[in-house]
């Protein structure tokens, strides 16, 4: 269970702090639940069951984690899927899933393929490109903060080991 103060990783709203833990009734149903704010986003309250198995919530990253991650970047990311609708489910079910690493590998792959289709003068899936900004816009974001560093200088040198 997380605390007060705690920085945590909640699904798609990316890096978010817990203010408190309290209980709540909804619908007759008196539970705990984490209430939380995404970073930079103080106006936002988002309240969350703490036994919440539809989400992801993930303890924030280490420095040891976060510079892993980027090294993975330096390698080739997951393999890329021919058919459209087999790629997409694939890649959705791994960015749901929470795992930082395995959504590194497949930002990666997404990553290379952008650079691969503008040379070609095309351009990737709709659906795909939104991925790629999602993933890249939650795990650029925590990679900054957990290195001291700003989205820009991950960005950076992320796509200089492409």
């Amino acid at each position: 269970m997380f605390k007060v103060g705690d920085v945590i990783t909640y699904s798609v709203h990316g890096l978010c702090k817990i203010d408190d833990i309290c209980e709540k009734t909804i619908a007759d149903v008196t539970r705990t639940y984490y209430v939380m704010h995404p970073l930079g986003e103080s106006n936002l309250t988002i309240s969350s069951p703490v036994n919440n198995d539809k989400v992801v919530m993930l303890k924030a990253l280490d420095k040891k984690e976060a510079l892993e991650i980027i090294q993975s970047f330096s390698k080739p990311g997951i393999p890329w899927i021919a058919d459209v609708k087999q790629r997409a489910l694939k890649y959705n079910t791994i960015a749901k899933a929470g795992d930082r690493m395995d959504i590194a590998k497949t930002a990666n792959t997404l990553m290379r393929k952008e650079l691969e289709y503008k040379k070609d003068g095309k351009k990737l899936y709709e659906q795909e490109r939104k991925l790629l900004i999602t993933i890249q816009g939650i795990l650029f974001k925590e990679l900054a903060i957990t290195l001291n560093a700003s989205v820009e200088e991950i960005e950076k040198k992320i796509k200089r080991m492409l």
